[in-house]
């Protein structure tokens, strides 16, 4: 049986589309991808696993609230409903998603409720 590894790797915004296309033409699929929100700043995790080698590889991200990052829903379509849910539950500025619910993938009455009052 395969070892399972966990690798984090913080990177600039700049190579997350690159980064994403070379784990994709590796093999590895996007399994998740999510936001939080801590010390004014947005952490972003895209996490990319290898189902026969049972390695999962995390891209980390921190950037400021206004920072645009281009969507990878072009290469990975199903990214759309990650990105989607970060844009509009912490109003990460993230550009090109297609489909783009514009702030309508879930039915909530506040604009991004995870994002502390004030910020």
């Amino acid at each position: 049986m395969a070892e399972y590894i966990n690798r984090i790797e913080e990177i600039d915004y700049h190579d997350l589309l690159e980064k994403s296309i070379e784990k994709k033409r590796q093999g590895y699929r996007l399994s998740q991808a999510c936001a939080a929100y801590s010390g004014g700043k947005l952490e972003l995790s895209y996490s990319f696993a290898d189902d026969e080698t049972l390695e999962l590889v995390t891209f980390r991200l921190v950037i400021d609230k206004e920072t645009e990052i281009i969507s990878l829903s072009e290469v990975i379509p199903y990214a759309a409903f990650y990105e989607n849910e970060m844009k509009e539950l912490f109003g990460v500025n993230i550009q090109l998603i297609e489909p783009d619910y514009k702030n309508k993938l879930y039915r909530i009455n506040t604009e991004t409720p995870f994002v502390p009052k004030g910020e």
